[in-house]
């Protein structure tokens, strides 16, 4: 599994919304185990957890024309390898 970090972006909660809504139309992306976004002072910074990097990068196919389309930028990504997640 593996971590990743988008530091913040200029991103509102409301683009972020309409991406989310938009790369998850046809239902949760194959491989994500969790998405979360959060604030960072004024902007908006995200960690996903993925079953492996193939799984994101397959995403990322999907995701990177809608960002695009939407005139948005994201942050460079950093990747962890995870060793440990649990799901209350």
């Amino acid at each position: 599994m593996i971590g990743i970090y988008f530091p913040a972006s200029a991103i509102t909660a409301e683009q972020h919304n309409a991406v989310d809504q938009k790369v998850s139309a046809d239902g949760p992306p194959e491989g994500m185990k969790l998405h979360s976004a959060f604030q960072e002072g004024d902007k908006l910074a995200m960690f996903d957890v993925w079953e492996s990097k193939e799984a994101f990068e397959a995403f990322g196919a999907k995701l990177m024309p809608i960002i695009k389309e939407m005139g948005l930028e994201l942050s460079e990504p950093v990747f962890v390898e995870m060793v440990a997640f649990e799901v209350a």
